[in-house]
């Protein structure tokens, strides 16, 4: 679907695509430029995830963290299906190039998998 560019959309894809880890709504709001209200920001992170242009990953805590998967090499329609990590020293997550292998019983389909390891990450270790 086509959907108009705004200069909240681009500030906020800006944003994400220049993040090494993931940001949460509160870490996007804190870190832009310009006057948005938290709806706004939260309407186009949405939008963003309904158009695969990023994806949610919800922490263990239930907190929503948004990334466009940059080291991903997975195709765009299993985008989801990698495990995350969630420092849990500096509260960052970001995208880890594991291959998720799971299996379900017979009958089951998987359409999404929401994978949160957690510890200290590289940078705080």
């Amino acid at each position: 679907m086509n959907r108009r560019n705004t200069p909240t959309k681009e500030a906020v894809l800006h944003l994400l695509l220049n993040s090494k880890k993931a940001l949460s709504q509160d870490a996007i709001e804190r870190q832009l430029d310009i006057d948005i209200n938290r709806a706004t920001i939260y309407r186009v992170l949405n939008r963003f995830c309904e158009d695969e242009i990023v994806h949610k990953i919800v922490a263990e805590d239930g907190k929503q963290y948004f990334a466009i998967c940059k080291k991903c090499e997975h195709p765009k329609e299993v985008i989801q299906h990698h495990f995350h990590f969630r420092c849990l020293s500096c509260d960052t997550i970001e995208c880890l190039q594991i291959p998720v292998e799971y299996s379900v019983p017979n009958g089951y389909e998987v359409q999404n998998a929401n994978c949160v390891l957690t510890g200290v990450c590289n940078d705080c270790s």
